[in-house]
C-alpha cells in the first residue's frame, strides 16, 4: 500500500560520452526525462526530428516488410501464443544484428518491393481476365473485333440495348438513314441488357449507319483487338499462365525470405529504440561541450544510478528532493497479493500527491465480493487452476497480463470459498447425477447456508458487508484529514457523519422494517435506543452547522448544510448497491441448476448420457463465462462508485520512463528495479 518515493536526478556529462551514457540509462529504464532548464546562450537544444524520422521511418518499413511475411508466410504460433510475451535475445545477438542493420533494411525493402511486384501482377491477372469476360459474347465472330474497311465497304462491331431485334435494326436504318440500302446488319450474341453486333455497309454510308443506330442506343466495344475473338483470347489465357508463374515465383522467393523473420523483428525494434533516444535526444539542452538530463527517478534506485553513472563516465549527478507542489509520475509497490489489483486502480486513476494508494484495502475487498458474486465452488476451482497454469507455463508474459491472471486466480480462490461457504458444485450438480444415475440423493451440505433457500438471509448480509466498505472508506478519508492536520474537518465530515449513520442503523435494527426483512427479531434496552436517537440527532444537526462552515453569511451556511444532510439519501442508494451481491450470487446458482434440470429430463441411457454430458459443458461454460463478466464490472463498480467516492480522487500519472520500448523481443538484462 505505497506510492514510491521519487526524486529529481539531474546528470551533467561531457557530449563524448553522451551516446553511451542515453543508452544505458535507456537500457536501464529508470527515469522520466523531464527537464527543467531552459534553452539560453550557454545550452541549447539539437535537431533531431530529421533523425527520429529516418528511424521511424526504417522501423515502419520493416515492420511492413514483416506484416509482409505473415501474410505469405504465417509463424506458427499456438493458441495461447499472446502468452508468451516478447521474444528473449541475448546480447550478442542483439549486436550482431545491430552491424547487419542496413543489410537487413534492404531485405525489408526487397520483401516491400517483391509484394509490390506481386499485387501489380495479380491487378495484370485480373485486367486480362475482364478482357476475356468482355470477349466471351463475341467469339462467334471470325474476324478481329475492330474497324475493318475494304475498297468499297466498312466492318464495324457494337451493342444495343437488350430488348432488340433484328427486325427493329432495319426499321430504324430504313427511318433515319432511307439512302443507306446496302447495310447489313448480323447479331453475334444476345444477352438480357444486350444485344452484340456486327454492321457492313458502304463507306459512303457508314456516317450515316453509325449516327442512326447510335440514335437508338448503339455503342462501340470499349476495346478493340487485332485478333479474331477466339484467336485473341488463347492470346490472353497465355499471358494469364505466364503471370501466375510469375506470381508463384514472387511468392516463394517472399517465402524463402521467411527465414530472417527474427533477424527482421530485432532490426525493426532496434530502429524504433533508437528513434526514442533522438526524440529524448533533441530535448536535452547542449553547451560546447557537455549536456544536461534531468528526470525523475525511483529514490529506491536513485543511489545505484548515480554511483554507477559517475564510477564509469566524466560526469556529475545530483539527486534532490521534490520542490513544494511539483506533482511526479506515480508508480505503485504493493505485496504481490495486492500488485495483482493494481490495474484495477489505474484504470480508475492513480493516486495524485497527498493520496494514499488505496490497492491494499481495497484488493480484500475485491476479491471478497468478486467470490461472494460468483459462489460456486467448482467454477472458482476451474479459474484458479487454469490461471494458474498459465502464470506458470507463460513466465515470459507482459506484466498486465500476468497482473490480470493473478487477479483472476485470487478472486477464483475466494469463489472457491463462497462456493463451500454456500454448498454450491456446478450448481446442485451433485444432488442430480446422485438420483438420476445411481437412484439415490446424495447432497454436499453447505458449511453455512444455500442462498437459494434463505435469499433473504443473503441480502442482510451483503447489506452488511456494504456498510463495513463504505465505512472503511469514510474511515480513510478521516486518515488523511489527520494526516493533513485538517482535525476540523475530520469532525465536521468524518465524525458526525459516523454518529448521524450509527445513530440511524442502531435505530433500524429493531425496528419492524428490518424484523421483516431479516425475520429476526432484535431488541435493544431502551438505554441504547435513546443513545442511538441521540447520536443521529447529534450528527444530523452538526452537519446541517458546520458543513458549510467555509462560508461567513449564517443563512447560505445553514442552507449548505442542509443540502449536504440530504446525502444521506445518496449513503442509502450506496448501501442498497450491494444488493447486488444477493442479485449476482442467486444468478450464478439459479442458472446452474436450471442447466442441470436440463440434463436430468434426458433418458437415462446411453444418448441421454451423451446429451447431459453436452448440455454440462456447454451450459456451465455459457454460465461462467456470463457469471464470471458480471462479477468483474460489479465488482470494479462497488469499488469505482461506492468505495473511491468516499476518500478517492485519483488523477495521478503514470510513471512513463526512458526505455528501450520494443514490440517483438527484448534482451534479457538485469535492470535496477
Amino acid at each position: 500500500m505505497a506510492v514510491l518515493k521519487m526524486q529529481r536526478i539531474s546528470i551533467c556529462a561531457l557530449k563524448k560520452d553522451r551516446k553511451a551514457i542515453l543508452e544505458k540509462l535507456q537500457s536501464l529504464g529508470t527515469i522520466e526525462v523531464d527537464h527543467i532548464l531552459d534553452e539560453d546562450e550557454d545550452f541549447r537544444r539539437m535537431d533531431t526530428v530529421g533523425k527520429k524520422q529516418g528511424f521511424e521511418k526504417a522501423a515502419v518499413s520493416v515492420d511492413q516488410a514483416l506484416d509482409i511475411l505473415d501474410r505469405y508466410a504465417p509463424e506458427e504460433k499456438s493458441m495461447f501464443s499472446a502468452l508468451e510475451g516478447k521474444k528473449q535475445i541475448t546480447v550478442e545477438e542483439g549486436m550482431k544484428v545491430r552491424e547487419e542493420r542496413r543489410e537487413l533494411l534492404r531485405t525489408a525493402k526487397q520483401i516491400c518491393d517483391l509484394d509490390r511486384e506481386y499485387a501489380e501482377q495479380l491487378a495484370s491477372v485480373t485486367k486480362l481476365t475482364n478482357s476475356i469476360e468482355s470477349l466471351t459474347p463475341w467469339l462467334a465472330l471470325d474476324v478481329p473485333l475492330k474497324t475493318v474497311q475494304t475498297d468499297r465497304t466498312v466492318f464495324f462491331p457494337g451493342t444495343m440495348p437488350g430488348d432488340t431485334t433484328e427486325e427493329r435494326i432495319y426499321e430504324i436504318l430504313a427511318e433515319k438513314a432511307p439512302d443507306a440500302e446496302s447495310a447489313d446488319v448480323h447479331i453475334i450474341a444476345r444477352e438480357q441488357s444486350t444485344v452484340y453486333l456486327a454492321v457492313i455497309c458502304l463507306k459512303e454510308e457508314a456516317g450515316a449507319v453509325e449516327d442512326a443506330l447510335r440514335s437508338e442506343g448503339f455503342a462501340r466495344p470499349s476495346q478493340t483487338w487485332e485478333e479474331a475473338p477466339t484467336r485473341q483470347k488463347e492470346m490472353l489465357e497465355g499471358q494469364i499462365e505466364t503471370l501466375r508463374a510469375e506470381i508463384a515465383g514472387i511468392g516463394e522467393k517472399i517465402r524463402a525470405l521467411a527465414s530472417e523473420r527474427k533477424r527482421l523483428q530485432i532490426a525493426a525494434d532496434y530502429y524504433r529504440v533508437r528513434a526514442d533516444k533522438y526524440e529524448v535526444l533533441g530535448t536535452l539542452p547542449q553547451s560546447e561541450r557537455t549536456f544536461v538530463i534531468s528526470g525523475y527517478i525511483p529514490a529506491a534506485a536513485a543511489g545505484k544510478v548515480a554511483d554507477g553513472l559517475m564510477k564509469k563516465y566524466d560526469c556529475m549527478v545530483d539527486v534532490e528532493e521534490l520542490k513544494e507542489g511539483e506533482e511526479p509520475p506515480v508508480i505503485l509497490k504493493n505485496n504481490p497479493f495486492s500488485a495483482s489489483m493494481e490495474g484495477v486502480v489505474e484504470s480508475y486513476g492513480l493516486p495524485v500527491k497527498g493520496e494514499i494508494d488505496p490497492t491494499t484495502i481495497m484488493s480484500f475487498f475485491y476479491v471478497f465480493f468478486f467470490g461472494m458474486m460468483l459462489s460456486d465452488a467448482a467454477y472458482g476451482a476451474l479459474v484458479s487452476i487454469v490461471c494458474g497454469i498459465l502464470v506458470l507455463k507463460f513466465p515470459g508474459m507482459s506484466a498486465g497480463m500476468k497482473k490480470s491472471l493473478k487477479l483472476f486466480f485470487y478472486c477464483g480462490l475466494s469463489t472457491l470459498v463462497w462456493g463451500i461457504l454456500f454448498g454450491g458444485y456446478f450448481g446442485n450438480i451433485v444432488d442430480i447425477v446422485s438420483e438420476k444415475f445411481f437412484g439415490t440423493t446424495v447432497t454436499v451440505p453447505a458449511l453455512w447456508f444455500i442462498p437459494l433457500d434463505d435469499p433473504m438471509k443473503l441480502l442482510v448480509y451483503s447489506l452488511l458487508f456494504g456498510v463495513i466498505h463504505l465505512f472503511t472508506g469514510l474511515a480513510i478519508k478521516g486518515y488523511l484529514c489527520l494526516k493533513d492536520g485538517k482535525v476540523m474537518d475530520f469532525f465536521c465530515d468524518v465524525v458526525l457523519w459516523f454518529m448521524l449513520l450509527i445513530g440511524l442503523i442502531l435505530m433500524l435494527l429493531p425496528s419492524d422494517i428490518f424484523a421483516s426483512i431479516a425475520q429476526t427479531t432484535i431488541v435493544f434496552p431502551g438505554w441504547l435506543n435513546t443513545l442511538a436517537q441521540v447520536m443521529a440527532a447529534a450528527g444530523a444537526i452538526g452537519i446541517v452547522l458546520m458543513s458549510g462552515r467555509s462560508n461567513k453569511n449564517p443563512a447560505l451556511r445553514i442552507a449548505l448544510g442542509a443540502y449536504d444532510l440530504y446525502n444521506i439519501t445518496g449513503w442509502l442508494s450506496d448501501v442498497l448497491s450491494y444488493s447486488r451481491l444477493l442479485a449476482l450470487g442467486l444468478a450464478t446458482g439459479v442458472i446452474a441448476s436450471v442447466i442441470n434440470q436440463m440434463g436430468s429430463m434426458l433418458p437415462n441411457n446411453v444418448i441421454g448420457v451423451i446429451f447431459f454430458i453436452i448440455i454440462f459443458i456447454f451450459g456451465h461454460a455459457l454460465n461462467l463465462a456470463i457469471n464470471l463478466l458480471g462479477a468483474y464490472v460489479h465488482t470494479n463498480r462497488l469499488q469505482f462508485v461506492e468505495f473511491f467516492g468516499k476518500f478517492y480522487e485519483g488523477g495521478g500519472r503514470p510513471f512513463r520512463p526512458f526505455r528501450e520500448n520494443t514490440k517483438y523481443a527484448e534482451v534479457k538484462e538485469e535492470t535496477i528495479l
